[in-house]
């Protein structure tokens, strides 16, 4: 059996955060998320932040390694937890546009406190 070797002191402040992080995903304030769920978040953040929007459309597309009917569905799932919602463009009422729910972005809050608490320690 392999000698267990303590990890490197830089790497603590990540497994604090992902400690911090899975707490916070247990809370029943939060729907819990698969990671497909996760992933798709974690995509549309980095947009949103940037003052872009999301089509449904350019989503299904997004994740080459995802099929476009799986990022659909989960779409879906997001909606029903509360953490997206779609709007209509409004020239072109089959245009629907992802957008994050205040749940949402309470969750991110969430996160970046659990970012925050993790390099502090």
């Amino acid at each position: 059996m392999p000698k267990k070797t303590a990890a490197p002191n830089y790497s603590q402040t990540y497994i604090k955060f992902i400690n911090l992080v899975q707490a916070i995903r247990e809370l029943p304030t939060f729907p819990s998320l698969d990671g497909i769920e996760q992933q798709l978040l974690n995509a549309f953040v980095v947009i949103w932040n940037q003052k872009e929007s999301v089509r449904v459309v350019e989503a299904m597309q997004m994740f080459p390694d995802i099929s476009s009917s799986t990022v659909h569905r989960r779409l879906v799932t997001l909606r029903k937890k509360g953490l997206i919602s779609l709007e209509s463009d409004e020239e072109n009422q089959r245009i629907k546009y992802i957008v994050p729910t205040p749940l949402a972005y309470k969750y991110f809050a969430m996160l970046g406190e659990c970012l925050n608490k993790a390099i502090a320690t």
